[in-house]
């Protein structure tokens, strides 16, 4: 562990423990990047006090269940991100516009193996609650491949976190100071206070520091403090060696959060004593109401989203703190080494906030209303500030959208201009100088302005962290030095805040799809007809229009080339065959009408119905040919017929894509043909067909036309030239089927009763009267009929 982690209390961890967690998630296959629902994401929890966090990254591959060692090395990229799913880009396609891009940290895998590889990815210090994972492999060439006809490589991802964390992590109330110590063998201690609601300012104090108990010496400390976790390298941070008395001030605080404060030795031989407190400005009393009537609206002070300091802690609590402070070393334990100062009020810095009414209509889509809203009025002196809950795990997984549209007319003529700043955890106030920003030195928010000029704006973020949104609107009016406060003009704006799945439902070429990883949901776009980007928005490697009629016409059109398969059908008395024909030629035809993932698409009934009367059709093709070629019995083939369309529909519904679909039936017919055909050569003593020219012009001509077309739908097609691939798939199929359908059976010679006397056989006489039971066989015995 670095040395930056052995802090707790004074002594080694006597007082303060290590505690080790284990996390760990299922094994995944990973794929190759197309969208963000091509990716797949974990959720963790880090639990609170955690001082470091350990993702240990396993990565190996698979083939046909054993291990991949010929699979090829493609790298797999990680992301990380606090509080949300991470909002990635990694082919640089264009966001929608008004999009707010949340940061995250990116790992690479490479394989050190040849079928396993291990990351580490450690983080100092991380944020407690919801951490997610994305992981992907790199964008392939989108080859099309046939399942089950090779043995697939499979990358999968399997991430471990352990954690260590702290217990008993000495806690300071606001107001009050107590008396510490670092022992020479200790380098440093750790503190936590926690940061109610309205709250301004927080001041960390070190008074009567020195090497030596109550003496005047430098300080040879280093203060530091950090909100949600414990502080690391760039945290806000004060040497008391040069600051005498010792304070470490930051304003604009996130409330409802634990802030730690790390007290760091420099290398010293002697103990270091110190008295240390933390006072806060408080603005959460009433004070700043006056005048609150003009907003209109319903305010939130003190308990309503927090708790007041001044009622916090009473008198009585002394005696726990005093053991808090004392009991962890060789501290000062007299009563008066606890000090309280009443927290000191700030009535500058807080004004009233709007809560909002939450209004869910199905998942991910969630309005937020405004108490006599959506119409608010600012007031010229102050901002008007309203707060935006957002469910824990529930809501990260959409898009927050802000929509802000100034009545002009309200402006009055004057050149004013509505700022709006949205952050997440505490408002922050918008000042009156030239440069307006949404930032202070800790934390940054969005910034939105409307004006006279422009003045509608919208504001997405995809992912949003879960707990509460401020947003802070004040207007401005322009002047030469700068902006201004406005007076005596209420602006008037309109307000719109919501939650939806996707970024305007993913556009005209693209889809918003509901996911799952375990318990989390979340919604991303996947896009079609070439278009790219987090919205489907980035036109860069569209599909144009012509391109998109083109592709559908030859799809559709090249199953026109069952109609010469139809009328050799029909000609040569195969009218079942014929009508199998017809109805795959109509089926394949509207299904590749309407599985086209531009705007060209035409349906006449739903998707999984056309796609598998196609699928049906195809495979039913090339079963009734296979089976005509065998010259079977009428009653024997018709039995084929319907035990293949049965088994045919029973393994469609099992599985679509399965190779055997199409290999399994065409072998077995093809079995059949065999044995006809060879049972008719021994019979004959002749190979048959008879004729050289059958096989010449007919038979291995399809064949190899049949060959073709198999070869290009399982080696050659790919997402790029499937349409027209594909398309001289349909033709290849459809005239190998008009070379291998057989000719016309040649119906019988009328047998004469001169051949039938050549024949050999038998003659059997039957009375046609004895037969009809009309007579008495024993006495009629005439006009009988006699057949061989």
């Amino acid at each position: 562990m670095p040395d930056n982690l052995t802090f707790c209390s004074l002594s080694h961890f006597s007082d303060c423990l290590f505690v080790t967690d284990y996390f760990t998630r299922t094994p995944r296959k990973l794929n190759a990047f197309r969208s963000f629902a091509s990716v797949e994401l974990f959720h963790f929890n880090v639990p609170d006090d955690t001082v470091v966090a350990v993702w240990n990254l396993i990565t190996f591959k698979e083939q046909g269940g054993t291990f991949g060692d010929s699979c090829p090395d493609r790298n797999v990229t990680v992301y990380f991100r606090s509080g949300a799913p991470p909002v990635i880009n990694p082919l640089n396609t264009r966001f929608p516009r008004d999009t707010i891009i949340p940061g995250s940290f990116a790992v690479t895998l490479t394989w050190t193996l040849p079928n396993r590889t291990t990351g580490v990815f450690n983080v100092t210090s991380p944020l407690p609650g919801d951490w997610f994972l994305a992981a992907h492999l790199p964008k392939d060439e989108g080859k099309i491949s046939v399942k089950g006809l090779h043995e697939e490589c499979q990358y999968l991802f399997q991430p471990q976190l352990i954690v260590q964390r702290l217990i008993g992590i000495s806690v300071l109330y606001p107001g009050y100071f107590i008396d510490q110590m670092i022992p020479v063998h200790n380098r440093s201690v750790l503190y936590k206070v926690f940061i109610p609601s309205y709250i301004s300012l927080v001041k960390v104090q070190l008074v009567d520091c020195g090497t030596r108990n109550k003496s005047g010496e430098s300080c040879p400390v280093l203060l530091k403090i950090r909100a949600r976790a414990p502080p690391v390298h760039n945290s806000s941070s004060v040497d008391c060696r040069e600051n005498t008395p010792c304070e470490l001030e930051l304003p604009l605080l996130s409330w409802e959060q634990w802030y730690y404060i790390l007290v760091e030795r420099y290398l010293s031989t002697a103990d270091v004593y110190f008295r240390i407190g933390v006072q806060v400005k408080d603005c959460s009393k009433p004070s700043v109401t006056k005048g609150s009537s003009a907003m209109n609206m319903p305010q939130s002070f003190g308990s309503a989203m927090g708790f007041s300091l001044s009622e916090t802690l009473p008198a009585a609590s002394l005696p726990s703190l005093s053991r808090n402070g004392s009991d962890r070393g060789p501290l000062l334990t007299a009563e008066d080494s606890i000090t309280y100062l009443a927290p000191t009020a700030d009535t500058n810095k807080c004004w009233p906030i709007r809560p909002t009414l939450r209004n869910e209509l199905d998942t991910f889509s969630v309005h937020f209303y405004i108490f006599f809203g959506p119409n608010i009025s600012i007031p010229p002196d102050r901002a008007a500030v309203f707060a935006i809950n957002l469910m824990p795990v529930l809501d990260s997984g959409g898009v927050l959208n802000m929509e802000l549209k100034l009545n002009v007319s309200s402006a009055k003529g004057e050149n004013m201009t509505v700022f709006g700043c949205l952050n997440h955890g505490m408002p922050l106030a918008l000042r009156d100088n030239s440069s307006v920003k949404c930032e202070s030195e800790a934390i940054s928010g969005f910034l939105l302005s409307v004006n006279t000029s422009t003045n509608i704006t919208k504001l997405r973020i995809p992912y949003p962290q879960t707990g509460t949104w401020y947003l802070s609107l004040r207007s401005l009016c322009s002047t030469e030095r700068g902006f201004e406060a406005c007076t005596n003009i209420t602006a008037e704006v309109y307000l719109r805040s919501y939650l939806t799945p996707c970024i305007n439902d993913c556009g005209t070429y693209g889809q918003c799809k509901l996911l799952r990883t375990n318990n989390y949901l979340y919604a991303a776009c996947e896009c079609k007809a070439g278009w790219d980007g987090w919205g489907c928005t980035d036109n860069t490697e569209a599909y144009s229009y012509g391109f998109q009629l083109l592709s559908t016409l030859l799809l559709c059109l090249s199953n026109l080339m069952f109609v010469p398969p139809v009328a050799i059908a029909i000609r040569s008395h195969y009218l079942l065959e014929a009508s199998v024909y017809i109805f795959t030629m109509f089926f394949s035809t509207f299904y590749h009408a309407c599985d086209q993932p531009g705007i060209v698409v035409f349906c006449i009934m739903e998707y999984d119905v056309l796609q598998f009367c196609d699928f049906l059709g195809s495979l039913m093709s090339v079963w009734v040919t296979v089976i005509a070629m065998a010259r079977l019995k009428s009653i024997i083939k018709q039995v084929l017929y319907l035990l293949g369309a049965m088994s045919l529909s029973m393994a469609l519904q099992l599985d679509r894509h399965g190779l055997w679909n199409l290999l399994g039936p065409s072998l077995f017919a093809l079995g059949i043909m065999a044995i006809a055909w060879t049972v008719r050569t021994i019979r004959r003593r002749r190979c048959y067909p008879p004729t050289w020219k059958r096989w010449v012009f007919f038979l291995f001509p399809g064949t190899m036309i049949a060959t073709s077309a198999v070869a290009l739908y399982a080696f050659v097609e790919t997402e790029e030239n499937y349409f027209y691939i594909h398309s001289i798939w349909h033709m290849l199929i459809a005239g190998s089927v008009g070379f291998l359908l057989p000719p016309r059976a040649k119906p019988d010679a009328k047998v004469t009763p001169l051949k039938r006397r050549r024949g050999c056989g038998y003659q059997l006489c039957v009375n046609e009267h004895e037969e009809m039971g009309l007579v008495d066989p024993a006495i009629i015995t005439i006009n009988s009929i006699c057949t061989s």
